[in-house]
This record gives C-alpha cells, structure tokens and sequence, in this order.
C-alpha cells in the first residue's frame, strides 16, 4: 500500500509517529488515554474554570489532574497561560513518549506547530473581566503578557531547548490539529527538517462557550454525534502533540512506531461562517485518499469531525457516503467522550487514530441509543470493538469551511 503512495515513487521520506503527549479530560497521557477510549469513558463535568450563572446548562470537558510543573520544567509556570501549558506539557510528555533526548534534539533541524482555535482566550477572558471592573490601567501585566497565541508553539521550543527551529501557530480554528500535522509531514518528508512536534492546544473559555451556546449548539447534559436525538456540542479543552519523524531516523534508533503517516488533505470554501458545505468535505477527502495513495476501499476507519450538530452530522455524514459509498467504513466521533476541543481537537483525533492502529481496535461513539437515519453510518455505539486496523481516516472540519484530513497506516516493517 504505502509503496504506491506519490511520496514513495519521489524520492520523499516516509514519516511516522513515535511519540504522543495527551492532556484531556478521559486521560492524562498515552496509556490513560487509550484505556479510556477503550472503556468510552466521558470527560463531562460541570463547568468550574470559569463562571456560567445565568445559563440555562453548564457542563462541559475540563481536563482534571493536570499538574504542569510535573512537565515544565525550564519554563516558569506561571508566565504560561492556560493553553500553553497544555501544549507544552504534551510536547514535553511527547519526546518523552518517543525516547527522545531533548539535547540530541537540540542539535538537529526542527519544527514545532501547534494548531488552535481561540490561543489564550481564557486570559483574555480575564483581562476583559478586570478593564470593565476597574479600567485598562488595572490589567494584571502578567496575564497581558501569556496572552500572545504565538507562545502555544514558541514557548515549547524554549522549554526544549530547540534552536534550529520554525515554530508557528497555526488558527485555522477546528481543524488546526490536522493542519499542523500536514504542515510537519511535508517537512518531515521533504528532508527540510530532522523531526516535528506537531498538534493542536486549546483551554475553556466563556468567550467560546458564550458563542456556541448563543448559536444554540450547547448541548443541555453530554454530546451524543450521530443520534436521532442529538443536541448539540459540549465545549472542552486539552491538547495533543506528536513526534513525527522519517522512517529511517526511527529505525536506526529503534524507535517504536505507532504509525505511518501516508498523506493528508487540506481545502477552504469560505462558503459559510459556521455551515459546513458537503462537496467540499468530500472533496477534502478526496484529495488526502489521493495525497495517500490510497483507495476509498481500503479504509478501514473513519474518525469523523463528528460535533453532535444536525448540521455537521448530516453534512459530514453525506460527504462520507459520497466519497466511500457502499465501501463506507465505520464513523465514530470521540467528541462523544471528549467533547469540541477545538484546535486540539484534531490532534487528539489522530493520536487516537495511531492508538487504535496499535492497540487493534475501534473506540466508540459513546451516549448512543439510535443513530438519525440521514447519517446512514456505523457510528461504533457505545462499546470498543477488537480491529485490525491497516489504514484510518482522521477529520477535521472548520468554521468558514477550513478542512484537513490525514491519512494514517500502520507500519508492518516493509523496507524504508
């Protein structure tokens, strides 16, 4: 399979996945995190990180447990906002996961990108709470200074110890995750650079629950993707990254390999602030299934974008039928478990996909009694089940229709 892919004929590296780093709220951490998948276990909890009297509902996916000092060590604590330590306590946890010496890596050419959708909302909140209560002269400067959406990537980089470094912020909002890690593959493959730690991070903020919740998308008690009687998004937070590097660096240090990445699709509509469009998510996928090298048919798994919204379930299940049509393989959705965490949204998807990949088997769309029959998906309900899972599908849909969607294969030890 992976021998037919456009990279392999080009002389391009191949790439895969060695290391995650995980902070949500069904696990801290790769093997919390896949027992928790495995179980479908929820991360909804009321909202306590920020104030919700005066809504009609309040839950939410807190990431709980989190000790950052436990992964920041170079780095000040508290000159980090909310996010950042999640992003670079994942990164840390990430080259940790992979084996990897920080000050071997110092020495090589690197990427760092970190996709997100609302950077460091959640002090931001904060500042904007503090200017009405007593002015702007009273902003608390350490906050104002943690509140630059740049120090998600720069700041992992720093607590590192990288110097030959590109270290960008990617915002494209709910699909960023996928977006860095095509932005790392392509690095990684060309030969531009040694290794990327890619991902997406996010925290709660009431600026982001206030505007779904507005929208009228905040679901009253848990998110149910794919059901008849769905209601909608639960907001969430955490971040996932991980280490990508070329097969031959991985090998030579007998690395453990979670999983290839065979290729990945990126395209913007801009048909609608907040609507999907299904010809383009189609279209998305056909582009990453062409970038792979891959067939419809030989998709094993799809691990949707998958809100809990009528309109993204019906549109995105659509798009899946269009493009796989009687090959459609099963859809699940963990925002069932994890709730929208946004830009880590994806990353979190794919670390799941690598996870499944290795573990052989199919987490489930949990909080699942009958699926809306204009899905037409096996949607895995509420139990995992045993796979052996060869190629997996990862999406991520945005607002103003910004798509991405990588492909992952497991590696069986063919030559590189």
């Amino acid at each position: 399979m992976s021998s037919t892919r456009p990279g392999a004929e080009s002389g391009r590296r191949r790439v895969v996945l060695t290391g995650f780093g995980v902070i949500s709220s069904i696990g801290i951490g790769a093997a919390e995190f896949t027992e928790s998948l495995r179980k479908g276990r929820s991360g909804v909890s009321p909202i306590s990180v920020f104030d919700v009297e005066g809504f009609a509902h309040g839950n939410g996916c807190e990431v709980k447990g989190f000790e950052p000092e436990q992964w920041i060590t170079r780095t000040p604590v508290q000159e980090l906002g909310r996010a950042s330590r999640f992003a670079v306590a994942a990164a840390r946890m990430a080259v940790q996961d992979a084996g990897l010496d920080p000050e071997v890596l110092a020495g090589q050419r690197g990427l760092v990108s970190v996709g997100t959708t609302d950077g460091e909302s959640f002090e931001l909140d904060q500042l904007v709470a503090a200017e009405l209560a007593d002015g702007p002269e009273n902003m608390d400067p350490e906050i104002v200074r943690r509140v630059s959406a740049a120090r998600l990537s720069t700041t992992i980089a720093q607590e590192l110890g990288l110097s030959d470094i590109e270290a960008p912020t990617i915002a494209t909002a709910c699909s960023a995750g996928n977006y860095a890690i095509g932005y790392g593959f392509d690095a990684v493959s060309s030969g531009e650079v040694d290794f990327a730690l890619c991902g997406g991070a996010d925290a709660m903020c009431r600026k982001t629950f206030t505007g779904f919740y507005r929208l009228g998308t905040i679901a009253p008690e848990f998110c149910q993707p794919f059901d008849a009687d769905r209601k909608g998004i639960l907001t969430g937070e955490g971040a996932g990254v991980l280490v990508l590097e070329s097969l031959e660096s991985a090998l030579a240090r007998n690395a453990v390999i979670y999983a290839e990445v065979l290729g990945y699709g990126l395209n913007c509509d801009a048909y609608h602030q907040v609507a999907p469009k299904g010809d383009s998510v189609a279209e998305c996928m056909r582009i990453a299934l062409d970038n792979a090298g891959v067939k419809p048919q030989e998709v094993d798994l799809i691990s949707a974008h998958g809100t809990g919204t009528k309109a993204n379930d019906i549109t995105e299940a659509g798009a899946i039928r269009e493009v796989f049509a009687e090959d459609t393989p099963r859809t699940i959705s963990l925002k069932s478990m994890l709730g929208h965490t946004m830009g880590a949204a994806s990353a979190l998807g794919a670390i799941a996909c690598g996870l499944a990949i290795t573990h052989g088997f199919i987490p489930p769309t949990i909080n699942h009694r009958r699926t809306d029959p204009e899905c037409d998906i096996d949607c895995v309900p509420n139990e995992a089940v045993d796979a052996d899972l060869r190629i997996v599908q990862n999406n991520g849909l945005a607002f103003g229709g910004n798509n991405s969607i990588v492909i992952l294969g497991k590696y069986e030890g063919s030559a590189a």
